[in-house]
């Protein structure tokens, strides 16, 4: 099968790539003129230049494609690129979705657990859960509306699903992107974490929840793909562990907390760069981002791995290639 996977120059776009490639598929992706290509060096991938908010663009990108993943995203846990993040993460979910229903073909909307609402209570949040707080930066503010943009072409007869990872860690994270976690408790000493906690998961296992959701997925349906639902300071003890540092000691009150991230937000004003200790990462941080993937393993068959694994494969890879 010809399948379109934007972001495969990203940390989950490269890693499905991959595992496409290897079960015989031929993979078409696109990048910018900023893009750095060594994610691509050595997999046999057809390379597109394309800007994937341009209109005009979509022909060529979508042209015998017989299924599309926009795993291709903009990220920023902050208040800066509001518009940015906006244009391209709805304008590009909203131009393939589109292109996908007039050629009548599958599409894969590659979301995020942080479009739903973190836990209360403790208990993980489901697909079915109530909208609840989520801190309103610029990352989550552009997906959720992406999110609904996909919706509304799956309303016209888009045959579209939604997946949304959680918190990925594993090997081929070359910008770093969430991995920038592990390489931050192994190069920074410690006493201090955050009081919340995410739903880890290996990046690999969320690329076969993907294709489990090619093949299984209902069309209109959304199908979380998280993992472990655990708190930072297990999760960074655990990482401590495995790079061979200290691990921390106490957890961060919320006022500390609060503090730590308007300071972090007042620097920025001064700098005119966003600082990644900002008032949204500190305040989702201290949220209990835990999810349950139940109906993606009832559903899809879906599987969640061990996430020290992905944390020992995650630091090998990184030493391997020079970052650790």
């Amino acid at each position: 099968m010809k399948i379109l996977v934007t972001g495969a120059t990203g940390f989950l776009g490269n890693n499905l790539a991959r595992k496409m490639l290897q079960q015989g598929h031929e993979i078409v992706t696109t990048v910018r003129a900023t893009s750095d290509l060594r994610p691509l060096d050595g997999i046999d991938v057809e390379v597109i230049h394309a800007d994937l908010t341009d209109p005009n663009a979509m022909a060529p990108v979508v042209e015998d494609v017989e299924l599309i993943v926009h795993c291709a995203a903009m990220i920023q846990i902050g208040h800066s690129k509001r518009e940015s993040c906006t244009a391209f993460n709805v304008g590009s979910t909203k131009l393939l979705a589109e292109a996908a229903r007039r050629r009548e073909i599958r599409m894969i909307n590659v979301s995020t657990v942080d479009t739903m609402a973190a836990a209360t209570d403790g208990v993980p949040v489901t697909e079915n859960s109530a909208d609840g707080p989520k801190y309103d930066c610029s990352y989550v503010f552009s997906k959720r509306a992406a999110a609904s943009a996909f919706m509304e072409e799956v309303e016209k007869g888009l045959d579209g699903v939604t997946v949304c990872p959680g918190f990925m860690l594993g090997p081929n994270d070359w910008k770093p992107s969430s991995g920038e976690m592990l390489l931050f408790v192994a190069k920074t000493p410690l006493f201090f974490v955050a009081a919340g906690g995410c739903s880890v998961v290996d990046v690999r296992d969320v690329a076969d929840g993907i294709m489990l959701a090619i093949k299984h997925g209902k069309t209109g349906e959304k199908y979380i793909l998280a993992g472990e639902n655990i708190s930072y300071m297990e999760l960074w003890k655990r990482m401590a562990k495995i790079v061979g540092c200290w691990p921390p000691r106490r957890k961060v009150s919320n006022f500390v907390a609060g503090l730590a991230g308007r300071t972090g937000d007042l620097i920025s004003k001064f700098t005119k760069e966003e600082l990644a200790l900002n008032s949204a990462t500190i305040t989702m941080g201290q949220m209990l981002n835990w999810y349950s993937s139940e109906k993606a393993i009832n559903e899809l068959g879906y599987s969640i791995g061990e996430i020290d694994i992905a944390i020992e494969d995650a630091w090998k890879w990184f030493k391997l290639h020079d970052y650790a």
